[in-house]
């Protein structure tokens, strides 16, 4: 059996809290990405994005965030 944690309010959404001896153990902080998927529709798998995946999902964020970013600041108002 894992460890058995509750989702946390954060504003309009939930949060899950990782404890930080989890994540020394898988390796990753703060400024990690995480790829979070499901394979059967009832548990999450987190895992860290490799480094060429990073590389080019932030070079699309901010693509993305360049070419709308006065329809994303209305959106956050």
């Amino acid at each position: 059996m894992g460890i058995i944690k509750k989702l946390t309010k954060h504003g309009n959404s939930y949060s899950l809290i990782i404890d930080k001896a989890i994540l020394e153990l898988i390796g990753i902080d703060k400024t990690t990405f995480l790829e979070i998927s499901t394979s059967d529709g009832e548990s999450l798998l987190l895992k860290p994005l490799e480094e060429e995946e990073e590389k080019k999902f932030t070079k699309s964020l901010k693509t993305v965030n360049r070419k709308y970013s006065k329809a994303l600041k209305r959106l956050a108002k």
